[in-house]
């Protein structure tokens, strides 16, 4: 039994190496993390482009990840010796990637440094998921896990081609992602709204919900009065991040530390909208109860107010642009007007 077990326990020690590289990419992540919340800073820039030392470290901490996942695919098995290089040359490749994250200018913009980040955070993230896979298989045999996981890294390493040129760009695509959930919350409720539609209809009548006729489950006709003005604000919401979209698309810059700080002020107040909309949706579900409704109503049109000002007072809104700033903002206003007569009578 004991002769048996020798090699076991020898693979398994030749692993050990293994161990120790997990433990340093868990600090590296953990750091990672904490430089979402400011506890980390960024060097001073430095001579080439980031981008494409970002491409480069990326590419080579995928080239490393599938050498340590090929070399535990099948037997022999790596010496001690030639696992500790392995070992090594990952935790090197993903050292390389985190220190170009963190030499990116602070200059090129917060919402493009923040998707570097999570660029980056998901390829550690992966090789550290190949690792534990590795770790936790039984010697000399090749799980799914390990395919999936060496799939993941490749996957999370070719994001890098992704990922905006600059600020400008990094704007785009995060007012375009706002856009798209917004856009899906809206046609969700006039889904929902659709005249004598039943809003829990995917919902089997159970004894806890009553039989179907239950008015909890039914929007009244002074509800539905209520949400058409709800409704209105939600496509005002829309309406407002496809105009700022647009206008960041067609007069954004990113050539200068106030361009680049203005583009970041509005990506920051647009990423409201979406959870601000997803909070005044939830409560127009029935039983209604009007003043949730205009609280939640009202924190969504003061989110909406401030991007329109935003956007206004920056770069992106030439004198072009007025109109469509004072039309939405008229509208948001006139919704929002409707919201508070139909509730005058709950305060």
């Amino acid at each position: 039994r004991d002769a048996r077990g020798a090699p076991a326990a020898a693979a398994m020690e030749a692993r050990e190496p293994l161990r120790d590289v997990r433990g340093a990419l868990r600090a590296v992540l953990a750091r990672l993390r904490g430089a979402g919340r400011g506890r980390a800073g960024f060097g001073p820039s430095r001579a080439g482009s980031p981008r494409a030392e970002l491409c480069q470290t990326f590419q080579v901490t995928s080239q490393e990840a599938t050498k340590l996942s090929l070399a535990f695919s099948r037997p022999p098995l790596p010496s001690a010796e030639d696992c500790q290089k392995l070992s090594e040359d990952v935790q090197n490749a993903i050292f390389a990637v985190a220190t170009v994250y963190y030499w990116l200018p602070k200059g090129q913009g917060t919402t493009l440094r923040k998707m570097v980040r999570d660029a980056t955070t998901e390829v550690v993230e992966g090789v550290i998921q190949l690792t534990d896979t590795i770790l936790s298989a039984p010697v000399e045999s090749l799980p799914q896990e390990q395919l999936i996981s060496t799939g993941g890294v490749w996957e999370a390493c070719e994001q890098v081609s992704n990922l905006p040129r600059d600020n400008q760009a990094a704007v785009v695509s995060a007012l375009s992602a706002c856009l798209g959930v917004v856009k899906d919350a809206v046609e969700e409720m006039e889904h929902a709204l659709v005249e004598g539609q039943d809003p829990y209809g995917d919902i089997m009548e159970d004894e806890e919900l009553g039989f179907r006729g239950n008015r909890d489950t039914y929007w009244s006709e002074a509800d539905r009065q209520l949400l058409s003005s709800c409704m209105g604000l939600m496509k005002a919401s829309k309406a407002c991040l496809k105009k700022v979209l647009a206008a960041v698309k067609a007069h954004g810059k990113a050539d200068s530390p106030e361009h680049i700080a203005q583009l970041d002020d509005v990506a920051d107040i647009a990423n409201e909208i979406s959870p601000s909309v997803d909070e005044l949706a939830l409560s127009m579900y029935p039983p209604v109860n009007p003043l949730a409704v205009r609280l939640n109503a009202a924190k969504l049109a003061s989110v909406l107010k401030k991007v329109l000002e935003i956007a206004k007072t920056s770069h992106v809104c030439p004198p072009s642009e007025e109109g469509w700033v004072q039309f939405l903002n008229g509208a948001v206003d006139h919704n929002m007007n409707k919201i508070k007569n139909f509730t005058q009578g709950q305060l």
